[in-house]
């Protein structure tokens, strides 16, 4: 598996984790908002580390794209 294939993986993995809290309140969206923030922080922290000295937030935006919108 290739960097940015794992960078999409866990895009779409913190992606998952967002829709899980449509239509949850109190505790429970509490606890799933967790969830994904911690999904979230997990593939910022590796966009990150991959664009090393590189633009970041280019890699952030190719990633999202290919995440949310596969040809």
């Amino acid at each position: 598996m290739s960097d940015i294939d794992r960078l999409i993986e866990l895009q779409r993995a913190s992606d998952e984790e967002h829709a899980k809290l449509q239509g949850l309140d109190g505790d429970e969206r509490r606890a799933q908002w967790e969830q994904w923030r911690e999904a979230a922080e997990t593939v910022q922290a590796a966009i990150t580390e991959a664009a090393g000295d590189g633009n970041r937030y280019e890699l952030d935006a190719r990633v999202k794209k290919a995440a949310r919108h596969p040809e």
